[in-house]
């Protein structure tokens, strides 16, 4: 595939940022192969942008081969009223991978707490999509939870970071 890492992984994230923000009204994206891999994309970065209150950037890297410690596969929501870190355990030690993990802190605490969870975000987190869509096409569910309209503007989303990626960066100055 020429167009792999987003349209394939990070589309998942994306849409894990505009469930929670809304959105964007642009991206900034950068996704490149490696040379460990005949992948097309393996490496995605992306600011999603959301005005100057609210700062999303993305950080994508399948080729970490350095072992476990320092490996991260997370969510971090720094907000003004608490903090929240989502461990995503499957991408580590993939695909034996650890349990996910919620952490949660309110402004004024002192201590994070853990938020016990069931179930892993993958697959479970489509299981309620798909499930609706299934009922959906049998009839038996009225409403879908995601719109077609969802959709699109997900795929939207996608295609900008492509394009934002096949677009050269803003050249630095020359020397005086």
């Amino acid at each position: 595939m020429p167009r792999v890492e987003i349209a394939v992984h990070s589309i998942h994230y994306l849409d894990v940022i505009r469930g929670f923000l809304g959105n964007p009204s642009g991206v900034h994206a950068k996704t490149i192969g490696h040379s460990s891999s005949d992948m097309a994309q393996t490496r995605t970065t992306a600011l999603l942008d959301y005005g100057e209150e609210v700062r999303s950037a993305m950080s994508i890297n399948h080729n970490h081969a350095f072992g476990r410690k320092h490996q991260v596969a997370e969510f971090r929501f720094d907000g003004t009223e608490g903090a929240a870190h989502v461990k995503l355990g499957l991408l580590l030690d993939y695909p034996r991978g650890e349990p996910d993990e919620l952490w949660i802190r309110a402004k004024g605490e002192t201590e994070w707490a853990n938020v016990a969870l069931q179930g892993l975000w993958f697959p479970d987190a489509f299981i309620g999509r798909m499930a609706n869509l299934q009922r959906f096409c049998a009839g038996e569910d009225r409403v879908l939870i995601a719109s077609v309209e969802d959709a699109w503007t997900t795929m939207a989303l996608v295609e900008a970071a492509f394009e934002s990626s096949a677009k050269p960066a803003t050249p630095l100055k020359e020397h005086p």
